[in-house]
């Protein structure tokens, strides 16, 4: 089982030969051996993904064992050069092969070189974990054990002549595997990442098809988390294993493979001979070089953040639109229909986002009672719609934002009225008296199995804007009488910045999205009449008397965003952000 090569990318661009000799020689020399000596019957070629190049971003379909072979380093290309010789070997002398190709691979005793043991170490040692690049590039991780299994099964189930790629469908931008190493060392995701020279040439993704491995009866039994987590508890327990690999832990340790002469991109300790990963190389090989100018003719790197947005004609559509704009973030709206899956599809492959926004839905016009006369269509957009919109976006590896509503909880024995105590993330939905609030609570539920996905629960939304009809204010200043309950709401100029920088932080699952506390329809009345007319009057009537002139019953409910909270302290309370936000600026004189 032929395991040993030189692997590391960075490496083999700045001294490509010694990969020439150990990958394509030092195989042909074991192929040799094997066939010299005879008897050999199974000779298992390690080989690896980067042989088939970058694989397309918008691809849905991975490498499959026949797929052309189409390097695009010197690392892969060695790899793929000591390919054709074990093919050779095979047909011409009948040497019993097999090729695997494999996805990366990550465990303990891993030499720290590799990304996560890399950064595992510069996490121990409280150093800066330094991402090529944007961190955008996507990889494939498997753990050691999987894979150790997967050669067993080859080893005796594989047929001789062939090749199977060794693969996860699960795949990670680098960026993504920083932060949840940050989070093992409860390190913060902005001051513990920087940003560093992209490599030469970086692949921005490779996606195997592994199904001819999976026939054998092989399949990935650990899962990310606890695999990373094993992989942590080792290297904080061995923190010496290697010795000193402290050259290892530069940036960009191909300095340390670069010949007397050649320029490289980062500066390097005077102690290379120690610091080296490849202790049998003379230092007097090589020579400390400072970094290149950053006028160099690489291609120009992807914007950091592209948002693809749904609901151009919505409110909250809208507004998140002139926010990217004065952040100066890419966005485009999408066109498809969320209920039409080929149309979503289309728009990702031609906008190819980072992030998706879902501000789409149907909430009735001019209110949710329209709902209960047209629910096939209430169902299609705001249920249909959104998994389908989530399915396409988790196939894509995107994050989707998701606009949902908190009027999907009423006021109960656990969380009374004026209590304080407010309904949870966790708390299962109790309230299904509209059926717009049906179907939010139905979709909810069914998206907490899609792991791409951040759920907003919005809540009678506000804005500056008092000429909007949408904005709660605005409509009950039209109504002849109103009810006088106090609800959590949610002011729209405070908290969407809030989630495009939850999107940047690549937040996900189920959020509260209110400002903190409640306020009535009597208060909000209250500060309308003194800061934009005070002539102003209104009359209150029970619930008993608006269910007479509303078709469905409405929610009334406080929620809990401690946890909103607690990852942006500085967000206001609702009495506080109403004045801030609303009341101020449309002060009247």
């Amino acid at each position: 089982m032929h395991f040993a090569a030189q692997t590391h990318v960075d490496n083999s661009f700045g001294n490509s030969f010694e990969f020439t000799k150990n990958n394509i020689y030092g195989t042909h020399v074991l192929l040799e051996a094997c066939k010299v000596t005879g008897g050999i019957k199974r000779f298992i070629h390690v080989s690896t993904d980067e042989v088939y190049g970058e694989t397309e971003e918008d691809a849905v379909v991975g490498n499959h064992e026949a797929s052309q072979l189409l390097p695009t380093n010197p690392y892969s290309a060695t790899k793929a050069g000591a390919e054709m010789l074990v093919m050779a070997y095979g047909r011409s002398y009948g040497l019993p092969v097999i090729t695997t190709r494999g996805n990366n691979v990550y465990g303990p005793n891993q030499y720290p070189e590799k990304l996560i043991p890399k950064f595992l170490l510069l996490s121990m040692r409280g150093k800066p974990l330094t991402i090529h690049g944007d961190g955008s590039n996507v990889r494939s991780y498997l753990y050691c054990e999987d894979v150790a299994e997967a050669f067993e099964v080859i080893l005796h189930k594989g047929e001789v002549g062939h090749v199977y790629n060794i693969g996860t469908k699960k795949e990670r931008r680098v960026l993504d595997v920083a932060k949840d190493i940050c989070n093992l060392f409860n390190l913060d995701h902005e001051s513990s990442i920087k940003f560093v020279e992209n490599r030469p040439f970086n692949d921005q993704r490779y996606f195997l098809d592994d199904e001819k491995l999976k026939s054998l009866g092989w399949a990935e039994r650990t899962m990310w988390q606890e695999g990373l987590k094993k992989t942590m508890e080792w290297y904080t327990s061995n923190p010496d294993w290697w010795g000193d690999v402290s050259g290892a832990l530069v940036p960009h340790p191909r300095m340390l493979m670069t010949p007397g002469g050649v320029e490289g991109v980062v500066e390097v300790s005077e102690n290379v001979q120690s610091d080296s990963p490849h202790p049998g190389i003379n230092s007097s090989q090589f020579r400390k070089v400072g970094p290149i100018s950053k006028t160099g003719s690489n291609p120009p790197s992807k914007p950091a953040f592209k948002f693809l947005i749904y609901g151009k004609t919505g409110w909250i559509g809208g507004l998140l639109g002139k926010i990217c704009e004065k952040q100066g973030i890419q966005y485009e709206y999408g066109t498809g229909r969320l209920e039409n899956r080929a149309q979503i599809i289309s728009d990702i492959q031609n906008i190819k986002p980072t992030h998706v926004f879902n501000a789409a839905g149907v909430t009735g016009r001019p209110n949710v009672d329209w709902c209960e006369s047209h629910k096939p269509e209430t169902i299609r957009t705001n249920v249909s719609g959104t998994l389908n919109l989530a399915d396409v976006c988790r196939e894509n590896r995107i994050l989707m934002m998701n606009f949902a509503t908190g009027c999907i909880f009423e006021y109960d024995a656990k969380h009374p009225e004026g209590s304080g105590i407010g309904f949870k993330e966790e708390d299962t939905p109790n309230f299904t008296g509209s059926f717009y609030s049906k179907t939010k609570a139905m979709v909810e539920d069914l998206l907490k199995e899609y792991d791409n996905v951040c759920t907003l629960r919005v809540r009678m939304p506000i804005s500056s804007d008092l000429n909007n009809p949408r904005n709660f204010i605005t409509k009950i200043a039209r109504y002849d009488k109103v009810v006088n309950i106090p609800n959590s709401m949610t002011i729209l100029d405070e908290l969407l910045p809030i989630s495009v920088e939850m999107a940047k932080r690549n937040l996900k699952g189920i959020w509260n999205f209110t400002n903190p506390g409640v306020v009535s329809h009597n208060e909000v009345l209250e500060m309308y009449k003194e800061y934009i007319n005070p002539e102003f009057k209104w009359k209150n009537f029970t619930l008993e008397e608006q269910s007479r002139v509303i078709v469905a019953p409405r929610s009334n409910n406080e929620l809990d965003v401690s946890k909103l909270k607690k990852e942006f302290p500085e967000l206001l309370s609702i009495k506080e952000s109403l004045v801030k936000y609303v009341f101020a600026p449309n002060k009247k004189n």
